[in-house]
């Protein structure tokens, strides 16, 4: 005979905005268009949930440069509705979060808002069921594939670039990822054929033009970087040019990634439908949380599409250990200082956490970074 489950309601939630700062001004293709300053710190909002029986559940969503401010004044707007509520019921939690700021849309801004919600109420899941985030999901592995970024952005000289592949590869990280989109084409391909020279041709190499290229240049500079051997060509055209993304990857053997541009589960739909990405690369918060990013995975593994999600490895490791087809994740030391715990890589791969959860806490850095706080409810002692 089975014991009934005893229901648990959620009676305290705390928002947080934190500012991480980051060690140098990062540029990339954006910038040297104009069309954005150097990064210099990315936006951070927080949610911590308690439930009646003292369980507790972390989750996160992030800005780069301008919407911090906008992503936690809605949050700390919508986070009474979650008091009172079943935590095991996220679906539904998810979609009370939206009626409550419907006028503001179900993508961007107000649905970033309630995705650390909804990965504070995963996390929580996780944790109840004394599983991994990745175990709860039903994982296909213990360890994906990983690849770094942050040493490869445009404002870096090629000679500290090629220091810095070398660097990531001594670490154990399997893929090198360069930035490109510069106005002069023929730098990018100098660093791209210095970068493939110096690491052989047995390093998986991708290159990111961040949606600088226009239909022309795309066409040329997917022809020309055939010769380089890349596992992707990420965003040669604006996020939205679902038919451009298409052409290039019809015509071409490399691959063409997209999509962690996109603001919910429906547009990544529209970008699955016109057949416009080999790697999708949804970003779990920037979608709404992990809720919506499901609804993602399923459209894509039906579609067979490959799998790269965007940023937060913390997070990404966990989703992408859960998908069908080999994904890749994408590995930033940015986000380190603000949790206690590290991820391991071994071999080219990012080993999935067995901590119960996300497996990750609040660091006391985090906690000195933070500006704004909001609180409802009453903490179980």
């Amino acid at each position: 005979m089975t014991t009934p489950t005893t229901p648990d309601t959620i009676t305290w939630a705390r928002v947080s905005s934190c500012y991480l700062p980051l060690a140098n001004p990062i540029s990339d293709a954006k910038v040297l268009t104009g069309r954005q300053k150097p990064m210099t710190e990315i936006a951070m909002l927080f949610v911590e949930i308690q439930t009646a029986s003292g369980q507790q559940g972390l989750g996160f969503s992030y800005s780069k440069r301008a919407g911090g401010p906008a992503q936690f004044a809605h949050a700390r707007e919508i986070a009474p509705a979650v008091l009172g509520e079943d935590p095991s019921d996220i679906a539904k939690l998810w979609d009370k979060l939206c009626w409550a700021g419907a006028s503001v849309g179900r993508s961007g801004v107000s649905t970033q808002a309630i995705g650390a919600f909804d990965v504070a109420l995963w996390d929580l899941k996780a944790k109840r069921a004394s599983l991994s985030l990745a175990k709860l999901l039903g994982a296909q592995r213990d360890s994906v594939r990983c690849y770094n970024t942050s040493g490869g952005f445009l404002h870096t000289p090629l000679d500290q670039l090629l220091v810095n592949a070398s660097a990531s590869v001594a670490k154990g990280i399997g893929g090198i990822k360069l930035k490109v989109g510069q106005p002069d084409c023929a730098l990018d391909i100098q660093r791209v054929a210095a970068v493939r020279g110096h690491l052989g041709d047995q390093v998986p190499i991708m290159v990111d033009a961040n949606q600088q290229w226009d239909r022309p240049t795309a066409q040329r500079m997917c022809r020309t970087l055939e010769a380089f051997n890349l596992v992707w060509i990420e965003e040669p055209l604006d996020a939205y040019d679902h038919e451009g993304h298409a052409a290039l990857a019809a015509q071409f053997d490399t691959p063409i990634a997209t999509g962690e541009m996109l603001t919910s589960a429906g547009e990544h739909w529209d970008l699955i439908r016109h057949r416009a990405a080999d790697y999708l690369m949804p970003d779990a918060p920037r979608v709404g949380g992990i809720t919506p990013f499901l609804k993602v995975a399923a459209l894509a593994e039906h579609a067979g599409v490959m799998l790269a999600p965007h940023f937060a490895m913390e997070l990404h490791v966990h989703l992408a250990a859960a998908y069908k087809t080999e994904p890749w994740v994408e590995h930033f030391e940015w986000l380190e200082p603000l949790f206690n715990e590290r991820i391991e890589i071994r071999h080219g791969r990012m080993l999935v956490p067995t901590r119960t959860g996300l497996g990750v806490s609040l660091s006391e850095q985090a906690r000195a970074w933070t500006r704004e706080v909001a609180e409802v409810g009453a903490p179980t002692h």
